[in-house]
């Protein structure tokens, strides 16, 4: 993983684009030697976030089992059922 500060990031947005979508690199922006965010290739975006939603649906039905209720089939009926997006 890269590392390259946010005044480096100013002067190499473009490259650093090219970088994580292309080269699929993952690279890390810091501020006075701090880590502050991260730019990924969105195939790790897309990972992450069907990791977070798979996650979710297990807390849902772990509490609902432990409420005596059926959980739901899915996240998508899940997020329906509770007016979510």
């Amino acid at each position: 993983m890269t590392r390259i500060s946010t005044v480096e990031a100013r002067d190499q947005l473009s490259e650093m684009i090219n970088r994580a979508a292309y080269g699929k690199e993952r690279i890390v922006l810091t501020r006075r030697g701090k880590d502050l965010v991260a730019m990924v290739p969105l195939d790790d975006l897309n990972l992450l976030e069907e990791m977070e939603e798979r996650a979710d649906l297990a807390a849902v039905r772990k509490s609902w089992k432990a409420q005596g209720r059926k959980p739901l089939q899915s996240w998508a009926k899940a997020k329906k059922k509770l007016g979510l997006k």
